[in-house]
């Protein structure tokens, strides 16, 4: 097999070309090949023809017709032994290719199925059609990125493509629909219309990212598209965005030098890129997004634009009609967005009705020197007392809204960027978190579900980077054994128990208490799920959030001490000894494996053992069981398991360090993974290096308090390691040491609350 991959800057490895894109050409390909295998390229093969080398052996040549005008980093071939399933629509024939054994399996017919109804839905959508005469979709064993949309022959890794046809889960079904429609996406965002530089590469991925959501949620409607949307894109990226100091457009002389273009392909291309869009779409209502957007891809086809571009046609089109009016033009609001790095926190003052702006940090580390004056225009979607408002803007860093006012009624509330229509954070005034946390307790569907996510979420931010005390956010989980939502259940669960929390919350006297306190309010949404594992989990193949999140409801449930979890995962454990064919429900499955084995004695942690050593367990299990046998509670089934891990097979497969790694986050475990290490070093570091020695020191950070603690493992590494890699991990454990203390002063906090309000 071969394939090509040119994005950013390979395309001139392969053949010469002045390899920018903007230097766009057509390009005629001709490719020689041995005759038991296809080649394929942007267009169609207009003729296939034999030739004789010197030797007398007969190779084919494939040509192909000429490209139309694109640019070098979409040029691409592949020459492989697949079959390909194929259907037309609108005339464009669509053919996906993969294994033989996958074909014949229907493992693609899944993606065949929507990738028409994908690419009907965006031409519809644009008002722009699609150029080419057919279209590829290839599936690769093994492939670098998640997808790559060059014109007319799309490369995927065979995860992004292929599902088992009898698997009904819309997980599964929604991850293959995202990535199609991201890569159908680009053909028009990218391909067709390429950005001048990558500087603005946000105008491929951001448009890209945004389509993909609309496309995935056209062809699975029973997908929320603002919650998958806030809870993939929005959420993540908020979180990273306030750390990274870059803004989603550079100029392009910051582009130009030796920078690496590979790192501008990350969080906030991608998710701050759609994030924009999203509320850009928001404000100006979709129609004169998309007309916008029309008018754009019209101008520019088989050209390049850059982001001032984009502004231009939408201020046409703005211009144009009297409906929706702005408050600055397109590209003064934009650019405050694009070209700024981070994004506001809007704090409201609601006895003055005054709205006030700052660039979101963390205070906790902020030092005086720091300036921060950015400003933004921020359209505000709000509503009071349930219903919703006319859309507002702050275009100033502070200004007085008389309607925000509220009066003396504790039933007055205001819930501002409501449904996402922004990317911010919002900080509200005591008061009005009083009346929120009133209203949750007692009528929690009266926020929308997104807001209600938004809200818990803003607070636990703001409470990390110092801007509000952990009670404020606490108050605000007190209703959550009304919360029906797993979506929201998952984020509030992510910010209590941080999955490298976990180890070091068990040894502390917060534990009983966050017990009783979660445990009360987890039963309701517990008990609704665990009824469908244990009588019909097929019930929930529409659900696809239980399919995200149930596993992390259950795992803290169990961690949680909760006995009906931990007889739930040992009943589907032994059911599964009983009887080797028995699939415990993928959605649990790695909660189930894991207390299983925990609450169970050396049998179970055999039988798991055994089934890991089975020859025809898939991957994924394979994973779940090297997790599981590390969650057994008694250290010399830990001190066996290491050394197993020693043996040839697993050693020069790389797993010996994945098992080192699960056994290390264990509270039982991470002595024993330590002196492990130690032990048996020369061996481990032949065989992994000191990355391993890296990951491990990292997690034993987690449990250093004191300079002791950190003088203990000096004691090793610093007759292991060279003299620079000993003072990056002495930083790392000294960082880690302070954030340790901080986190003890936290959680004393956050017991003192749930003392006193553990019994409401």
């Amino acid at each position: 097999l071969i394939a090509s991959q040119m994005e950013p800057t390979y395309a001139r490895r392969v053949y010469p070309c002045f390899d920018e894109p903007a230097m766009k050409a057509t390009f005629n390909i001709r490719i020689i090949h041995d005759p038991s295998y296809v080649a394929l390229s942007n267009m169609p093969a207009i003729d296939v023809s034999e030739v004789k080398d010197e030797n007398g052996s007969l190779w084919t040549v494939t040509t192909f017709n000429t490209s139309l005008k694109m640019s070098t980093y979409l040029t691409a071939f592949v020459i492989c032994d697949f079959d390909y399933v194929s259907r037309t629509e609108r005339g464009n024939e669509i053919r996906i290719w993969a294994r033989k054994e996958a074909i014949k399996n229907g493992y693609v017919d899944y993606a065949l199925n929507i990738t028409g109804q994908i690419f009907s839905f965006l031409e519809d959508t644009l008002n722009v059609s699609y150029p080419l005469p057919k279209t590829d979709l290839v599936a690769l064993p093994d492939f670098g990125a998640g997808g790559m949309e060059n014109w007319g022959l799309m490369i995927f890794q065979e995860a992004s493509l292929m599902n088992l046809p009898s698997d009904e889960f819309t997980s599964r079904k929604a991850i293959i629909a995202l990535i199609v429609s991201h890569e159908l996406g680009h053909q028009w965002f990218g391909n067709l219309v390429t950005m001048n530089w990558w500087n603005d590469l946000w105008l491929n991925e951001g448009l890209a990212s945004y389509f993909e959501y609309l496309g995935a949620t056209f062809v699975e409607p029973k997908l929320s598209l603002d919650k998958i949307f806030y809870a993939h894109v929005v959420q993540p990226v908020l979180r990273e965005d306030s750390e990274i100091s870059r803004s989603l457009s550079e100029s392009e002389e910051k582009i130009k030098g030796s920078f690496s273009l590979m790192s501008l392909f990350d969080n906030i291309t991608y998710s701050k890129g759609a994030s924009i869009t999203w509320m850009l779409s928001g404000f100006l209502t979709e129609k004169l997004f998309v007309r916008s957007l029309t008018s754009y891809l019209k101008e520019f086809s088989f050209s390049n634009a850059n982001q001032d571009d984009l502004w231009t046609h939408i201020q046409m089109v703005v211009d144009a009609q009297d409906e929706v009016q702005l408050p600055a033009p397109v590209k003064q609001i934009m650019d405050s967005w694009t070209c700024q790095n981070g994004f506001p926190v809007l704090t409201l003052n609601l006895t003055t009705g005054t709205v006030r702006q700052e660039q979101f940090f963390n205070k906790n580390n902020r030092k005086s020197t720091d300036s921060y004056n950015n400003t933004w225009i921020i359209p505000i979607s709000w509503m009071r007392n349930g219903s919703s408002q006319p859309l507002t803007w702050l275009d100033t860093s502070s200004k007085m809204f008389p309607e925000m006012q509220v009066s003396e009624s504790e039933y007055d509330w205001i819930l501002l960027n409501v449904n996402l229509s922004g990317y911010y954070r919002v900080n509200y005034d005591q008061l009005n978190l009083k009346r929120l946390a009133r209203l949750l307790e007692n009528d929690p569907k009266a926020i929308p579900a997104v807001s209600r996510f938004q809200l818990i979420d803003d607070v636990f931010a703001l409470t990390e980077f110092g801007y509000v005390p952990i009670e404020t956010a606490l108050e605000l989980t007190k209703y959550l054994a009304r919360e029906d939502e797993l979506f929201i259940w998952n984020m509030v669960l992510l910010n209590l128990i941080p999955d490298n929390l976990e180890s070091t919350l068990k040894n502390h006297e917060v534990y009983p208490l966050l017990k009783k306190y979660l445990l009360k309010r987890m039963l309701p949404i517990y008990n609704y799920y665990a009824g469908f594992i244990r009588q019909n989990v097929d019930a929930l193949e529409d659900d696809y959030f239980a399919q995200m999140y149930l596993e992390k409801l259950m795992a803290t449930a169990c961690w949680l001490g909760l006995q009906d979890c931990l007889d739930l995962s040992s009943e589907l454990f032994a059911k599964w000894r009983d009887n080797p064919e028995y699939k415990i429900p993928f959605l649990v499955r790695r909660t189930v494996c894991c207390y299983g084995v925990a609450v169970g004695t050396d049998k179970e942690w055999n039988f798991a053992w055994e089934m890991y050593n089975h020859t025809d367990s898939i991957e994924e299990d394979e994973d779940i069981l090297l997790y599981a046998l590390s969650c057994t509670k008694e250290p010399w089934l830990l001190h066996r398991y290491l050394q197993y891990g020693l043996s040839d097979t697993l050693f020069s497969s790389n797993c010996t360090s994945v098992i080192i790694s699960h056994v290390v986050t264990k509270d039982t475990g991470h002595r024993i993974a330590w002196e492990f290490v130690t032990e048996n070093w020369p061996l481990l570091s032949q065989g992994y290096g000191h990355e391993l020695l890296h990951d491990v020191l990292k997690v034993m950070g987690r449990f250093v308090k004191t300079d002791v603690q950190i003088q203990e493992l000096q004691v090793f590494y610093n007759a292991t390691l060279e003299e620079d890699e000993r003072e990056a991990i002495t930083m790392l454990l000294e960082s880690a040491k302070l954030e340790n203390i901080e986190k003890r002063k936290l959680l004393i906090k956050v017991a003192s609350w749930l003392e006193k309000n553990v019994d409401d």
